[in-house]
């Protein structure tokens, strides 16, 4: 008996078919993956959008009421109410309770401390860089 070859004319061509037919669904499916996470992003921003909105509409409903507007004026504006009395606590010695702490003066700007240095380079009075200075110390402009 005679030896068959293992691949044939019509499995190569069967082969070659479901290969045809691979390659033409791959690009709509990829396509149908792509617009299905679309729409779960889309659906995601609509859950987070409707949320906002309720947000905003409790808040609405809120502002509406003459009370909390009332109670807001009350706690953050300190208003009183006709016939009320209203009382402010201070601090009995300011000066105590509160520390002052002592800070540096400011650096000036770039472009003040640049101009002295162009008046005194001018004036002749400025020092010339790295003259008797140690490596920590820094050179005042205008002075000698």
């Amino acid at each position: 008996m005679a030896k068959r070859p293992q691949l044939t004319g019509r499995a190569a061509i069967l082969a070659i078919v479901v290969c045809a037919i691979a390659m033409s669904l791959a690009y709509p499916v990829r396509e149908y993956i792509a617009q299905r996470r679309a729409i779960a992003e889309l659906q995601a921003e609509k859950s987070r959008v409707e949320a906002d909105r309720r947000a905003l509409e409790a808040q609405a409903r809120q502002i509406r009421d003459p009370n909390w507007i009332k109670r807001t004026a009350k706690e953050r504006l300190h208003y009183c109410g006709p016939g009320e009395k209203c009382y402010v606590v201070m601090e009995a010695e300011p000066g105590k309770s509160q520390t002052a702490v002592k800070q540096a003066a400011p650096a000036p700007p770039w472009y003040q401390t640049l101009w002295k240095s162009v008046e005194a380079a001018d004036a002749g009075t400025g020092r010339k860089a790295g003259a008797g200075e140690s490596p920590g110390e820094k050179e005042t402009v205008g002075q000698p």
